[in-house]
């Protein structure tokens, strides 16, 4: 059955018959039952296929058209007496080959990283007892539990779940994480079935439990790894100049070579020895040697300036191809862009701020009319910061070695943290004061979250946040400029005016 049908039918399927079909309970399979699927599925990682061998793949990078040339010229020219070029020849083809393999080989091991993006370890459900094996061991209808920051380790079926929020950019490539329930909903494109959670993705808010319909190869993670480890053997369009060229130079060659051996003999009068000695110099001197190392040199140095900018490329000869490339067509958010969600501006109804920065880092501020204002400064930003602070889940955790960045939630929530601090928010702080006591969490059908704080010894305060056409059609006050008053009808189309502009 095709691997999209599959899915629908988990995903559609009532969850006790996920289980029936499974041969699985809530309770999880048992200990006995799990080895007796490890033996018959396999283990829970991406095999690799049957590759070239090591030696094919060496000795391939010294038998192409134009290699085979200077072979045989090196061979004329100890033929013809002057071993040194000979050898010199030689020894520009071996170097040119031995750097190519060293190349191709560096690609592939970075490919062979997609293993690491699986985790170690999962937490499952077996005989009803909650205990931790490694993920290699997760077989088939077995029930696990996800939380925040885990990586996912199977195609699964949620079972129950609490406001759950996944990043499957992984899969995807878009930068806004899926919201997860136990009920089908089918969502728009790809892997966006909302009761199913997917190899390779991970977690970036809340905690579900699922059950595990296919593992390894597989997942649709397994699927797409199968293919970056596939080769198709048609010639780039630099090979096939390349090979051209040299059948070109080579009948050039040869045809100059003979027009010089009947010069010799009949003109010049030289000895037949002699005069193919000449003859064979001259076919040599028409061979370019340093063509194939200068290519190769040149395609290496763009592969080390992509390698740089974090794309990975197997064979050399692919960097002339993608540089003949004049029109790259992408649907999908986040393929290519850096993945990391940045605030740029902040709308109120009586000023429009500018927040400077990118990325999942405080190395901006706020700005007013050019100068750098704080949030004890305005009271309107004040209490627009105070809630993208305090109603939000996330933390954003910075890297020693000035890597990315490692957020424990959304992407979202993650760019209203970044944007607090270039307030000067400081959260931990703010919380001490005004204690978080009870949180309503985002759902599919509220679209908004809301956390309860404890204002002072007898009040509390709500904050709430959420998508912009649900949010509003709850509000009836409005603050401008420190002061709340109710809101009219022009407050609601200002807002829906300035809501437009942006998005568009």
């Amino acid at each position: 059955m095709d691997e999209k049908k599959i899915r629908e039918l988990y995903a559609q399927t009532d969850i006790k018959d996920v289980f029936d079909n499974l041969h699985s309970s809530a309770d999880g399979l048992t200990p006995e039952e799990a080895e007796k699927r490890l033996n018959k599925y396999g283990e829970n990682t991406i095999k690799k296929v049957a590759a070239e061998s090591e030696w094919k793949t060496f000795f391939k990078n010294f038998i192409s058209t134009m290699a085979i040339l200077l072979w045989i010229s090196g061979f004329i020219a100890i033929v013809s007496g002057t071993v040194e070029l000979g050898i010199a020849i030689w020894l520009v083809n071996i170097i040119n080959g031995l750097f190519s393999f060293w190349q191709e080989r560096a690609a592939k091991k970075a490919t062979d990283a997609l293993n690491n993006m699986l985790p170690t370890y999962v937490d499952v459900i077996r005989g009803g007892k909650k205990m931790q094996i490694d993920s290699k061991k997760l077989v088939p209808g077995d029930v696990f539990v996800l939380q925040a920051g885990n990586s996912i380790p199977a195609d699964a079926r949620i079972i129950s779940a609490s406001s759950m929020q996944v990043d499957q950019s992984a899969l995807n490539g878009e930068s806004v994480p899926e919201s997860k329930t136990t009920k089908y909903d089918p969502g728009e494109g790809s892997y966006a079935e909302s009761n199913l959670v997917y190899s390779g993705t991970t977690v970036g808010a809340g905690n579900a439990r699922a059950i595990a319909f296919a593992t390894g190869m597989n997942t649709e993670f397994g699927r797409i790894a199968s293919l970056t480890q596939k080769q198709t053997t048609t010639s780039s369009p630099l090979t096939a100049e390349l090979n051209r060229l040299t059948k070109q130079i080579s009948i050039i060659a040869i045809t100059i070579g003979v027009i010089f051996l009947i010069a010799a003999i009949f003109f010049v009068k030289y000895p037949f020895a002699k005069a193919f000695i000449f003859a064979l110099g001259m076919i040599v001197a028409f061979i370019p040697e340093g063509l194939l190392p200068t290519v190769t040199l040149s395609l290496a140095q763009g592969v080390r300036r992509m390698a740089k900018k974090h794309a990975l490329v197997k064979e050399l000869n692919s960097v002339e191809t993608l540089g003949e490339t004049t029109v790259i067509c992408s649907d999908k958010t986040g393929t290519l862009t850096q993945n990391q969600m940045t605030i740029h501006y902040i709308w109120t109804p009586s000023n429009e701020y500018q927040v400077t920065g990118s990325c999942y880092v405080n190395n901006g501020q706020i700005e007013l009319n050019k100068k750098q204002l704080w949030y004890e400064e305005n009271p309107d930003l004040h209490k627009l910061v105070q809630i993208a602070a305090l109603d939000n889940n996330t933390s954003v955790e910075p890297v020693k070695d000035g890597g990315k960045p490692k957020i424990l939630g959304t992407p979202t929530e993650a760019s209203l943290i970044i944007m607090a601090e270039k307030a000067g928010f400081d959260k931990q702080k703010v919380l001490v004061k005004y204690p978080r006591l009870r949180e309503l969490p985002f759902d599919s059908d509220r679209k908004r979250m809301s956390t309860i704080h404890r204002w002072n010894d007898t009040q509390y305060i709500i904050f709430t946040k959420g998508s912009f056409s649900d949010t509003i059609k709850q509000c009836d006050r409005i603050q401008v400029d420190g002061k709340v008053r109710e809101m009219t009808d022009d407050d609601r189309l200002r807002a829906k005016k300035a809501n437009a502009e942006y998005a568009s």
